[in-house]
Order: C-alpha cells, then structure tokens, then sequence
C-alpha cells in the first residue's frame, strides 16, 4: 500500500469553524469518488494549544503508486481540486509507504 499524505493550510479570511464543515462534511464526497481509492482519513490540528503552522494532514491510501496517478489523472480529481479552492490556502503532499513500528515494553519507574 501506497499513502498520499496532503499537509494542508485553510485559505486566508476562512475561519476554522468553515473550513473545518467545508473539509469534514463536504469534501469526503468528492474524495469518495476517486478510482481505486481503499481508505480515506483527515487529521484537523488539535486546536487550544499553540498555533499550528497547518490546519490538518489528509491521508489517501491506493494499492500502488500506478493506481495513485490514475485516480488524480481522472475527472473526478478535477472536480475534487475546484471543490479544494473553496476552503485550502495551501497544499503540499508526498507519497508514502507506512511502516508501523513496534513499540518496547517500558518498566514502570
């Protein structure tokens, strides 16, 4: 499995409250749409305790880099970036390969 991970800025003049409505209850419908998609996940900046250089990070998983550029060569890439202008300032993204690691037991002091 492959992972877009989109670090993203609200566009300036858009206060949180909508930009948060315009990513949270809008967007995954176009999103949705994209070919070849397996999963689909938003992390908003914890907002109350400092200020963040982003307002959240999207996670979009595909079996390979092959099926990430068909799905953002389609039309409904096209769609899903007019619906982007509406709510981000800026975007910037990679592509990566996951690795979990295992966490050691830690002994209690």
């Amino acid at each position: 499995m492959v992972k877009v991970v989109a670090v993203i800025s609200r566009k300036p003049g858009l206060d949180r409250a909508e930009f948060l409505r315009l990513w949270q209850q809008d967007h995954p419908a176009y999103v949705r749409t994209l070919p070849r998609l397996r999963k689909y996940v938003q992390n908003p900046a914890v907002e109350g305790y400092r200020t963040w250089p982003y307002d959240g990070v999207a996670e979009l998983w595909f079996d390979s880099v092959r099926d990430v550029a068909a799905a953002f060569d389609s039309p409904q890439a096209t769609a899903l970036r007019q619906h982007e202008e509406h709510f981000i300032g800026e975007l910037n993204w990679f592509l990566a390969d996951e690795r979990e690691v295992e966490l050691e037991p830690v002994e209690a002091p």
